[in-house]
């Protein structure tokens, strides 16, 4: 279980999220090592683009390892802006090959790419809270601006997982593709992107990137509100569980 990377001469760094027994999951330790990875990347003169894959063929990533007691965490909030970019800047270009099913955290991650790719039969979605969860990654803040805010709001309410072509159709990916094609597609991507004048490119993408967060800086004290809420309800415990033992939830009223 680790964030794998491996960089070349063309200026490329493949990060891959390795834990395929558990379509991906992250636990602390795959947090932590995204939050450190991501300056270092950014301090390397020699990385023009990131190219961002799952390992194995069923997942891009799960989300977090709801196995894990992350209310032991103290520093959970600032460990998840770090690293899945929720807030964070990163200012090189971010490709994601989504090579398998994308949900909760792990969409959150995409969605904080700049260029999307899905393999053929992916689902993509945020079931957060069926489990009593805020889906605090990014999800509520950016999948909105990204799509046509129903279905925004139907995947953020519902929790139901659309497919690859329901998310091409809503421009969430850019391209539906075999896993050959996909594989081949992330290459040449990043790699045309990384030929490009670096000044430039991180130009664009500086005056983008700032040009969505000033819409969004209004917005966060709220949300650190409502995700304490949330959590104090204690309605994560009984969905967690109910996540584990494979069962259906029962929540109380509020």
């Amino acid at each position: 279980m680790s964030i794998e990377v491996r960089s070349d001469d063309a200026g490329v760094a493949r990060v891959t999220i390795n834990n395929p027994d558990r379509r991906n999951a992250l636990d602390e330790a795959m947090f932590r090592q995204l939050a450190d990875l991501w300056p270092r990347l950014e301090a390397d003169s020699a990385v023009r683009c990131v190219l961002l894959a799952g390992a194995g063929s069923d997942a891009f990533c799960s989300g977090a390892d709801l196995s894990a007691d992350w209310s032991r965490v103290a520093d959970r909030d600032e460990l998840i802006d770090r690293a899945l970019l929720k807030t964070s800047r990163f200012p090189k270009p971010v490709v994601a090959a989504i090579n398998g099913h994308c949900v909760a955290g792990g969409l959150e991650l995409a969605l904080s790419a700049d260029v999307r790719a899905v393999r053929r039969g992916a689902r993509l979605g945020l079931p957060e809270v069926r489990w009593g969860i805020f889906p605090s990654g990014g999800a509520a803040m950016k999948l909105p601006d990204q799509i046509p805010r129903t279905l925004a709001m139907e995947m953020l309410l519902t929790g139901r997982l659309i497919d690859a072509e329901q998310a091409l159709a809503a421009g969430l990916v850019g391209r539906v593709l075999d896993a050959a094609g996909l594989e081949r597609w992330g290459e040449e991507t990043a790699e045309r992107i990384a030929a490009n004048s670096p000044a430039a490119v991180q130009a664009v993408k500086r005056f983008c990137d700032e040009a969505a967060a000033r819409q969004l800086d209004g917005v966060r004290a709220l949300e650190d509100e409502l995700v304490a809420g949330v959590r104090a309800s204690g309605q994560a415990e009984e969905g967690i569980a109910a996540f584990l033992e494979k069962r259906t939830p029962v929540y109380r009223n509020v």
